[in-house]
């Protein structure tokens, strides 16, 4: 028994076998055979002495034959295969000289590239665009394109359109005090005005009056007490984007008992500079001349939203920020009264006093204009604080 038991372990491992082999056997062999060899994927090459033709694609008159020694026999399981000799009656395959040209063979209009079409309107002349030459030396011209602008004149640090010419007298003593430059030549003709288009705030951006005085104006207002100055704080003034005063003041007296009437608006900044003007030249310059002290200064304007001279396409004035003031006529604590207007030839001391004034005011204000400068300030002064970049300061 112990026999027949060892007998039947290896039997039955031989039974179990059988069918594992017939399974695998039928996994792993092609279902058919692939191109009629022995091996699957056997590849056989074409004879040697039938070269493969190919097939001409594009007809040109200077063909290009595409020939090979060898080829591959097409394989396919479903498609036949096509004869050699309908390839080679086909003809060899030919590439134009210049190119495929797909828009010829489908019959569509050709494409003018942007690159094509600038390049033609360069050669005639044509072009809009400006085309130039020399980039990167210092030989930079323009070869086509818009009209090249007419050169424009280096400006003068010193020149200003929006202000009249200096006259003979005035650039002498500007010449002298070193404002302008000692190049600069009178000009012969009137700049030309341009329209003044004001700056609009961005509506995103957060708004530069909060209601809080800065720092800067209580300073400013703590300078003016100490130069004896009388005014009073007034709301803010705001007319548009153009014209206002954030943080305005009401002039209505200076030091040494001097009245200003009537009352003026103006930004802390220009009464600041009026008021020590005031004191420090032109109260001492009556008192030498006519042996009195000013005793009232009568101003034509402050704060007024216009443009300069009130023309219509000029700049706005500084008198739309409130940082300019014009003045009239003066009184003096003796009953003196002196305008302003050009005087007669014998009038010595009028004419000393406003001589003076002109001069001195300078030392305070970036624009001084009056009688003589243009006929629009032929009756008063006009003072501002107007900033240039060139830190020009335009006394007439």
């Amino acid at each position: 028994m112990a026999y027949v038991s060892l007998l039947h372990r290896p039997l039955a491992a031989l039974l179990l076998s059988i069918p594992l082999v017939a399974c695998t056997t039928d996994v792993l062999a092609p279902p058919a055979r692939i191109d009629g060899g022995s091996r699957v994927g056997a590849i056989r090459p074409a004879p040697a002495a039938m070269p493969e033709q190919g097939v001409a694609a594009y007809p040109s008159s200077d063909p290009v034959a595409m020939t090979s020694q060898s080829s591959v026999a097409p394989v396919s399981d479903d498609a036949m295969p096509v004869p050699q000799d309908q390839l080679a009656a086909a003809g060899p395959m030919t590439i134009p000289s210049e190119g495929v040209n797909m828009d010829t063979m489908l019959g569509v209009e050709p494409v003018v590239g942007l690159a094509q079409e600038q390049a033609g309107e360069i050669a005639e002349g044509n072009t809009t665009q400006p085309v130039v030459a020399g980039i990167g030396e210092n030989d930079l011209r323009q070869l086509a394109g818009a009209p090249q602008p007419m050169p424009v004149a280096k400006a003068d640090p010193g020149y200003d359109p929006d202000l009249p010419p200096l006259a003979p007298q005035g650039a002498a003593q500007a010449n002298r005090a070193g404002m302008l430059q000692p190049q600069r030549a009178a000009r012969t003709q009137e700049p030309q005005q341009v329209a003044f288009i004001p700056r609009v705030r961005s509506p995103l951006s957060a708004p530069e009056y909060t209601g809080e005085m800065p720092g800067s104006e209580v300073a400013c207002r703590q300078r003016l007490k100490k130069l004896g100055v009388v005014f009073r704080d007034v709301p803010r003034i705001q007319n548009g984007p153009s014209c206002g005063i954030d943080y305005p003041i009401e002039l209505s007296g200076l030091s040494g008992n001097i009245a200003v009437k009537p009352a003026v608006k103006l930004n802390c900044q220009v009464t600041e500079a009026f008021a020590k003007w005031v004191k420090y030249e032109l109260a001492p310059s009556s008192r030498y001349r006519y042996w009195s002290g000013v005793k009232t200064i009568k101003p034509l304007g402050g704060y007024s939203c216009r443009t300069m001279n009130s023309r219509r396409g000029n700049p706005m004035s500084e008198h739309a920020r409130g940082n300019a003031i014009d003045v009239g006529k003066f009184v003096l604590k003796n009953g003196k009264e002196i305008d302003v207007r050009r005087k007669g030839l014998f009038a010595f001391r009028e004419r000393g006093l406003l001589k003076a004034v002109r001069t001195d005011s300078c030392k305070y204000f970036n624009t001084v204009l009056g009688p003589g400068s243009d006929p629009f300030h032929k009756d008063h002064f006009h003072f501002d604080l107007r900033t240039r970049k060139s830190g020009y300061r335009h006394c007439d």
